[in-house]
């Protein structure tokens, strides 16, 4: 394949395989967009998802577009002819929607550099009735969409199975109807749960800045914007349906094991906005590996805990009779056994993640982790006794209420932790290298910490080099940390309003230098990240409904206040956040 970096259009890996290509003769058009390079946007399942639940449609075509990789792609580029689509090489004018798959903060500035590349309008305003819809789907839409809010004409807020049959539908009907770019906004809006037109709302201030509130400025548009949620089939597997080899996962059959949290982490979106977590089946899993081991490929076993699967052992065990491998990203300390060990070494698995996320008990009570220091040291020794890992620790850094005791205690937590591996290990002489991963904590919306502000950037490089120093005498592990300036950024994007649009275009003016967008900028970007917020402000996200009481996630903000944990989510037997009601 060659490997020429000549321009900005078709991206074709000739080696895939699930694509789907078909005559746009009077179809509804979607540009499938994920706002990333190719073999990262197609490691993402949810994106294969979308592709697929689209393209089962008769009436629709769906192709998928991605940002250009200047670094020697092995992906074919097209000089002169404009961001195109994989399938069809067909522009983004062309088009009837624009699709973004957003999961990500970080991807934010990459979706105006490939508006720009298309030739489409920055701005939704801008756009004429000739131009296609922009929309955008995705976790980060349904958690705040407010800082895309100018670029968009709508979101569609929710999990894709629970409301794409409705857009599309609604779609088909409104495609021959002679009708303006507002009044079939208006009709979506009306008509699709979950459908948010930033355009028909707008935002009052205070005059300290403060957001006062967001309201309708069109009629018959609601308050508030329910989440539709997903209800697992009895049968049903989420799968991946394409080989694309030249990914980040590109030998893995992806596989969704479950979807949410039960653990009820104050730090973790996906704990709270994914709830009632929902588990697929021991027997659909089962019967999904079974049709899917002909296809000679490894598994990857996805889920935010893994190891809470019902019957997971007897997963793993199915797969290993197979001959086949599986990997996961992270286990949980408290979940790991044994058993379970031996399977993932089987599996072929060399790197074992886990997540203490704090080095003391403190910390740890307050960010509701559940989680004690024998439970880990306790992992520590299977881990050693397996005697094929080598394990990566994370930890948050910046995290409400932290000290310099609980940096120490990271140092203290990871002396044990190699010390209990070097016991188990002595009869064999060595263990792994043990590495560690230490990222700046984010404040995310709808969760308990969504109104601590992130922690000051220099404290953070403070405690960066503290760490680092520490860990340079400590021989057979590795550091490694995010860099605080991008963090600070991703929090500007994950807790701003729809003001830090403004700084977001000037960023894409300056060729990604938020630096000087910042020195641009009307507003200072620390109002948004460093700022605590009151627990009755009006929040920018406060218009989307996921069913979750405030009152609850305030209650959890004070136990953390207090260093107390609370009890984790369980689903049907009780109703203390709303969802379940």
């Amino acid at each position: 394949m060659s490997k020429r970096n000549t321009g900005f259009a078709r991206q074709k890996p000739q080696e895939e395989t699930g694509r789907v290509i078909k005559d746009w003769g009077g179809k509804i058009s979607l540009a499938l967009i994920y706002p990333n390079h190719y073999r990262i946007g197609m490691s993402s399942l949810g994106f294969q998802v979308v592709y697929g639940l689209l393209n089962r449609k008769q009436q629709v075509v769906a192709e998928r577009v991605f940002l250009p990789d200047p670094n020697g792609s092995s992906l074919p580029q097209e000089a002169g002819r404009g961001l195109r689509s994989l399938e069809s090489s067909s522009p983004l004018l062309r088009f009837d929607i624009l699709a973004f798959s957003l999961s990500f903060e970080n991807d934010f500035p990459n979706i105006l550099k490939m508006l720009e590349l298309g030739r489409i309008p920055l701005l939704a305003e801008e756009r004429d009735e000739s131009s296609p819809l922009v929309m955008a789907g995705g976790i980060i839409t349904f958690l705040n969409p407010e800082p895309l809010a100018p670029f968009f004409d709508f979101f569609l807020l929710g999990e894709a199975e629970a409301v794409l049959d409705t857009f599309i539908d609604r779609l088909l009907d409104l495609k021959h109807q002679k009708i303006g770019k507002k009044e079939k906004l208006k009709e979506l809006a009306d008509k699709v749960p979950g459908l948010y037109v930033p355009s028909f709302y707008e935002s009052r201030y205070h005059g300290d800045g403060i957001l006062a509130g967001m309201e309708p400025v069109e009629k018959g548009i609601p308050d508030k914007i329910s989440i539709a949620r997903h209800a697992f089939g009895a049968d049903e597997v989420t799968c991946a349906e394409f080989f694309a080899p030249d990914t980040e996962l590109g030998d893995r059959i992806l596989m969704e094991l479950g979807r949410g949290c039960s653990r009820s982490c104050r730090f973790c979106a996906a704990g709270y906005v994914y709830r009632p977590p929902r588990m697929q089946s021991e027997t659909a899993l089962l019967n999904c590996i079974e049709q899917k081991i002909v296809e000679n490929h490894a598994f990857g076993l996805l889920s935010a805990s893994v190891l809470d699967t019902p019957g997971i052992q007897k997963i793993m065990t199915a797969i290993i009779a197979k001959q086949r491998q599986f990997s996961i990203s992270s286990v949980r300390a408290d979940a790991l056994t044994a058993e379970i060990a031996t399977c993932l070494q089987q599996a072929g698995q060399k790197r074992l993640a886990l997540a203490p996320e704090a080095g003391s008990e403190r910390l740890r009570r307050v960010i509701n982790k559940h989680l004690s220091q024998e439970q880990i040291l306790e992992a520590a020794r299977l881990i050693a006794e397996a005697g094929a890992f080598s394990p990566r620790l994370y930890f948050l850094m910046g995290l409400p209420t932290e000290n310099q005791e609980d940096m120490e205690a990271i140092l203290d937590l990871v002396k044990r932790f190699k010390h209990q591996m070097i016991r188990e290990s002595r009869a064999r002489g060595r263990i792994g290298m043990i590495r560690l991963s230490v990222n700046c904590f984010i404040p995310k919306p709808f969760t308990p910490f969504q109104w601590f502000p992130m922690e000051n950037g220099e404290i953070l490089k403070t405690r960066q080099k503290w760490l680092k120093k520490a860990f340079e005498k400590e021989g057979g592990t590795a550091i490694s940390f995010d860099v605080p300036r991008w963090a600070y950024v991703q929090a500007l994007l994950a807790r701003g309003d729809r003001r830090v649009s403004k700084m977001l275009l000037l960023a894409h003016q300056n060729q990604g230098q938020w630096k000087q967008a910042f020195k641009q900028s009307e507003i200072n970007p620390d109002f948004f990240v460093y700022r605590t917020k009151e627990l009755d402000e009006v929040l920018p996200w406060d218009f989307i409904d996921h069913g979750i009481r405030k009152e609850y996630l305030q209650k959890e903000y004070r136990l953390a206040l207090k260093e107390e944990e609370s009890e984790i989510c369980r689903p049907g037997e009780c109703v203390k956040c709303g969802v379940c009601i």
